[in-house]
């Protein structure tokens, strides 16, 4: 019986110890960059919703400034097929940032938010308007850009 106390608590040990080794959080240490025996470790970094400078987010950013950027190209030569398929991937982008720019700026959120659904009502349309989706496009290119700015 005593054994088998013993081995409870031993495995109990176990499982918080691999528990404690799975923590997605767990923080890194940063080595010497003049140690030669070790490669350096980068330490883990945390978001904040209000600053977009990391490589990650700057990079959604720009993709989203592409997005709109090729959409309105295909646009103005009148390929509607192609400037849906590029505004397809706006949400693909937006969703990684969103978050933070409605942290940031609410209103431009709501902006983005509603200017992107007008694009995307008006490339679903029949006959497309290609000056309205000009237009919305133009002012989706500026709130993105001005949201994208630390």
């Amino acid at each position: 019986m005593n054994r088998f106390h013993q081995t409870l608590i031993v495995a109990f040990i176990s499982l918080i110890a691999l528990a404690g080794c799975n923590n997605p959080e767990q923080s890194t240490t940063e080595t010497s960059p003049t140690s030669n025996s070790t490669p350096e470790t980068v330490p883990a970094t945390t978001t904040n919703p209000e600053t977009p400078a990391t490589p990650s987010a700057t990079s959604d950013f720009t993709g989203l400034q592409g997005v709109v950027t090729n959409t309105k190209t295909a646009v103005e030569a009148g390929d509607f097929t192609k400037a849906k398929g590029e505004f397809d991937k706006f949400e693909d982008f937006w969703s990684k940032v969103e978050d933070g720019v409605k942290a940031k700026s609410p209103n431009i959120y709501k902006q983005i938010e509603d200017t992107s659904d007008e694009i995307k009502a008006g490339l679903k349309s029949a006959a497309p308007n290609k000056q309205k989706l000009s237009t919305a496009l133009e002012s989706l290119n500026k709130n993105v850009a001005s949201v994208a700015q630390p």
